[in-house]
């Protein structure tokens, strides 16, 4: 999540619009479709999202701060709390339980107000995070269209167990997990409007579903029909020969329009009213809004020596003005990414879905790509048109000035993609610990090495056990963690100690990340109660004018745990100015790693120099539980 400054007023603002009501579970079309294991069979059964008992969630927050503030900070902040618990939290909590007993999840449309489309800063790098494939076997525009044809196909082979609700039910143990991202993921978008974004999504069991998508290349946008008039989807041949023809048509660069979606909201909010003034226009919008996901057919990279950190950019952000970010749609869930070099991968907006349902396409797509499978072709199949925009000289002006805005935010970013080759997850389950908890205890100590001091640390945990769960935060800097990252720079430290503490850091981040998933979180709670007092007009309570309430929740370091079946990997900007963005996917023998900074902190290392600590921190850790469990032998 990012900055919360954008809440206050946003409780103001008209309800959001929206093609349907988010209260999926409810509506008549779901319901007959309740296979045994397929993906709305237990939909009904999940539980509520809770709220959490007042008094255990301050309790957690003041343990949570004890490695952030010093002891008066510390007594200052428990003295609200018990004042807050005692008093205005009662009144709050009362609310709050009173909104949950009405709502399937007390939380989910404020969290998508709050969290996303009320955030008016530019959703790329800030929001949208990057994802980049596993290099590919191709260079040239017949191999990228050959590719990216499998691609596609792989793509619609997914939206039949979509359409037909058969997709099997996600769990996390033995416990079912809400299934209504996926459901929305292919058919949703983001749109601008002043203030607070729109949310538009057309599900596949509403009249009108969509039936093609937006490809971009060379800036030209096409509405690309992917399946017949008979309903069915294409075949590979036949998606080939329609991005052959995109590519035939589109061999002159248009205007690059798609730099609109990297602007500061209430920019391209401004731009976007004027230009739907024009039906040309409008209807263009309205095509890419309703296609299925967006496919960018990008040019070739120059790499230098480091191709994965180069096409890292393109991800995340198109690589500039000069470069692919022309050749983008931010608003849109899903963006396939294909460039004419072997390198692939997508972006994604955020509003609608977090990572697991994106890459669960992701992986079946790769996945396709290598065992891919023919069907019968589909009949009458529509050729792809090229969508026309008409611009006036003020929209001209406004985007030569979005030129020169991406190129500055493009240019901050620092980011860094490498794979960590010593060991994998492999060793930590070794050790019975945490591949992930491991992980994260690396990164505390990779940020002290440098820093000499801790901060609030982000890393997001599903909270999808319970109806339209979205994210819980994990404070992955505690008490523990902090004792074993000194231990670690103190030569005086025997190994034997520092493993010790070491594994009670480990079991300390574990114990936090099984209360997020389960509901016993504190984020989303205090959230909820501030969320509360604003809507009810009253004054905020001291509780969340402190300092301490600001700071543990400025995330200098984001981080989040994203598994791929395949050697993919994410990636983030930060999400303070002086603070990194870490996301990591955990093999069985390496860790993939995206690292990101800003160039203009300094107080920020560059994002390889952090790279390169990261690496250090997670081979000194191997060494002493290594050492420790060979003298316990």
């Amino acid at each position: 999540m990012k900055s919360l400054k954008h809440i206050k007023g946003i409780l103001d603002l008209p309800v959001v619009r929206q093609a349907y009501s988010t209260n999926l579970t409810k509506m008549p079309a779901l319901q007959p479709k309740k296979l045994k294991g397929r993906m709305f069979s237990v939909q009904a059964a999940l539980p509520k999202y809770p709220v959490a008992p007042l008094e255990q969630t301050l309790k957690k927050y003041l343990k949570s701060l004890e490695p952030l503030l010093t002891e008066d900070e510390y007594r200052h902040t428990e003295k609200l709390c018990k004042e807050f618990e005692n008093g205005v939290g009662k009144t709050l909590q009362a609310k709050l339980i009173e909104r949950a007993e009405k709502h399937d999840n007390w939380l989910s449309d404020w969290w998508k107000s709050v969290a996303y489309l009320g955030f008016r800063e530019p959703v790329v790098i800030n929001s949208n995070p990057g994802v980049l494939f596993p290099k590919a076997d191709f260079s040239g525009t017949q191999g990228q269209i050959e590719y990216a044809s499998k691609l596609i196909a792989g793509l619609l082979d997914y939206k039949v167990m979509i359409d037909d609700q058969t997709l099997p039910v996600e769990h996390l143990g033995k416990n079912p997990l809400c299934m209504m991202q996926y459901f929305q993921v292919l058919a949703a978008c983001r749109i601008p409007l002043e203030k607070h974004d729109d949310w538009a999504c057309y599900p596949p069991d509403r009249p009108g579903a969509p039936k093609h998508i937006t490809v971009i290349y060379n800036n030209n946008i096409f509405e690309v029909p992917v399946y017949g008039d008979d309903g069915n989807p294409l075949t590979i041949s036949q998606v080939r020969n329609q991005l052959l023809e995109v590519v035939n048509q589109g061999s002159t660069p248009g205007e690059p329009i798609g730099l609109f979606t990297m602007e500061h909201r209430d920019n391209w909010s401004s731009v976007y009213k004027k230009m739907i003034q024009d039906k040309t226009n409008k209807a263009s919008f309205d095509s890419v809004q309703r296609s299925i996901i967006v496919l960018c057919l990008d040019q070739s990279n120059d790499f230098g020596n480091d191709p994965r950190t180069v096409s890292g950019h393109q991800m995340l952000h198109g690589g500039g003005p000069s470069l692919h970010s022309g050749n983008r749609w931010f608003d849109k869930t899903i963006q396939f990414i294909v460039g004419a070099d072997g390198y692939s991968g997508l972006n994604y907006e955020h509003t609608t879905a977090e990572g697991p349902p994106i890459i669960h396409v992701m992986d079946h797509c790769l996945n396709f790509l290598a065992n891919g499978k023919e069907w019968s072709p589909a009949s009458d199949v529509k050729p792809p048109t090229k969508l026309q925009f008409n611009l006036t000289n003020d929209v001209s002006k406004s985007l030569t000035l979005a030129k020169e805005n991406s190129a500055r935010m493009v240019n901050d970013l620092d980011l860094k993609v490498f794979v960590f080759d010593e060991f994998g997850k492999n060793f930590p389950k070794s050790q019975k610990v945490s591949p992930d908890s491991f992980i994260q205890n690396a990164i505390q100590l990779a940020y002290y090495r440098h820093h000499r001091k801790t901060c609030g640390s982000y890393e997001s945990a599903s909270i999808r056990m319970f109806q339209q769960g979205r994210t819980e935060t994990i404070r992955s800097c505690s008490t523990e963690s902090f004792e074993f990252t000194k231990a670690m720079m103190d030569s005086n430290t025997s190994k034997q100690k520092k493993a010790e503490l070491l594994r009670r850091a480990i079991n300390s981040h574990k114990q936090y990340t099984n209360d997020a998933i389960s509901g016993k979180g504190i984020d989303r709670h205090l959230l909820g109660l501030k969320l509360t007092a604003l809507e009810n007009n009253m004054e905020m309570p001291e509780l969340f004018k402190d300092k301490a309430y600001t700071f543990s929740g400025s995330w200098r370091i984001s981080t989040s745990q994203v598994p791929a079946k395949s050697e993919s990997v994410l990636f983030f900007g930060p999400v303070m100015p002086d603070g990194y963005g870490f996301c990591y996917n955990p093999q069985e023998k390496c860790i993939l790693f995206g690292v990101s900074s800003f160039k203009s902190n300094n107080v920020t290392l560059p994002a390889a120099k952090m790279a390169d600590l990261i690496k250090d921190s997670l081979n000194d850790m191997r060494d002493v539980m290594a050492s420790s469990m060979k003298a316990n032998l």
